[in-house]
């Protein structure tokens, strides 16, 4: 809601920063590694919705505004700004991280700068951009997602900054009809 922390509850990482809402944004201050928060009403989808939100890095070199997210009976985090700061892509596929996986791209990410990122989660497909750019465009029938160790405690839909201070604002999730699943599909071929 842009003034409170209804519905979210601050990850319990151990070492993690402080995480509050500030001007319409939910701050994840830096800490030891991980601060996160995690959407706690429980009726998140597991399939055909998307997911836009902005996110800003304020202080530190590593992600900013990592989203964790369900795919049917699994769960991914679309990180962007890992691995020191560059390193876009989804996490874990097959068991490999965003930074040695198919997904994996580089950006650089300015501090103090807006980015909007929208995540689509279909049946067998995960999409994804930064801006207007996609950056992701998974197709998910043969693969495994699964989440980091540490990752875990932000299921079933959370965002995690990693020894960075981090901000994200304009959270929104929309399902997909029916008709816009097979619209998007017919498109695809």
């Amino acid at each position: 809601d842009g003034k409170t922390l209804t519905n979210w509850k601050s990850v319990k990482f151990g070492d993690e920063g402080k995480v509050y809402v500030k001007d319409g944004m939910i701050v994840l201050e830096k800490g030891q590694k991980l601060t996160g928060i995690v959407y706690t009403r429980g009726d998140f989808p597991k399939v055909n919705y998307e997911v836009t939100y902005e996110g800003k890095k304020i202080d530190g070199d590593d992600f900013f505004s990592m989203a964790t997210l369900p795919a049917r009976d699994e769960f991914f985090s679309f990180v962007t700004g890992g691995w020191r700061g560059t390193v876009v892509g989804i996490s874990n596929v097959n068991g490999a991280n965003a930074s040695e996986n198919i997904t994996t791209k580089s950006m650089e990410f300015e501090r103090g700068r807006w980015y909007r990122f929208r995540v689509r989660v279909r049946a067998n497909r995960i999409e994804a951009w930064i801006d207007r750019e996609k950056f992701v465009d998974l197709d998910t029938s043969d693969v495994t997602l699964s989440l980091h160790l540490a990752s875990r405690p932000s299921r079933p839909f959370g965002f995690s900054s990693y020894d960075t201070t981090g901000a994200v604002r304009d959270v929104r999730l929309r399902e997909l009809s029916r008709a816009e699943v097979a619209r998007i599909e017919a498109d695809k071929e």
